[in-house]
């Protein structure tokens, strides 16, 4: 099976050090892998409105909903490239994920079930010599694959404030070379033994 890798990038800016970092790590991948970059700041998600107890669930309306389902549903691979934001994924990223929320509640799509075995990786820049703090973004990532019955890539990590900084965190770099080529397990909760 061919590989599709979906990059979702959720900084407010563009070419900032998370986004830079990702780019290293996917030009790593080997070229019968087709990507597809988007980003959330240029096609802004509506607000998420939950209608879990409605009857009346529909697939979503608007351009940019049905592009970001379409995107997730062609992807055997999801990128989720957030820089830390207060030590969790960016605004623009929750707002991304809260939608799965109705998409697994849309007809026709069963969600949960084609996203299962399908894998979640993470990028991220943080300004914080101790990696300790992306343990949230870290988390939500790992229980969003596990909830999905997704394998969890990780996230990869690089240090970088100031644009471009990431670009001389050469510990980052190396592990961006051969971040994509691991076979990640399911993901699992903690708690799961």
């Amino acid at each position: 099976m061919t590989r599709h890798f979906l990059f979702l990038l959720g900084s407010s800016r563009g070419n900032g050090n998370t986004e830079l970092l990702t780019r290293k790590a996917a030009e790593q991948l080997p070229s019968d892998v087709t990507q597809r970059w988007l980003s959330l700041a240029e096609h802004p998600m509506p607000d998420f409105e939950d209608l879990r107890h409605d009857s009346d669930h529909v697939r979503p309306s608007g351009d940019t909903p049905a592009l970001f389902l379409d995107a997730t549903l062609a992807a055997t691979d999801i990128v989720i490239a957030s820089p830390l934001y207060w030590y969790s994924v960016s605004a623009h990223t929750k707002l991304y994920l809260d939608h799965w929320s109705g998409w697994l509640r849309t007809p026709g799509v069963d969600f949960k079930k084609t996203m299962a075995g399908r894998t979640l990786w993470g990028v991220t820049a943080l300004a914080h010599e101790e990696e300790e703090v992306a343990e949230p973004l870290v988390g939500t990532l790992n229980h969003t694959a596990a909830y999905m019955g997704m394998r969890f890539g990780g996230v990869l990590l690089g240090n970088g404030s100031k644009p471009g900084d990431v670009l001389n965190d050469s510990a980052a770099l190396a592990r961006a070379k051969t971040f994509f080529a691991q076979d990640p397990p399911l993901a699992r909760f903690p708690y799961e033994s």
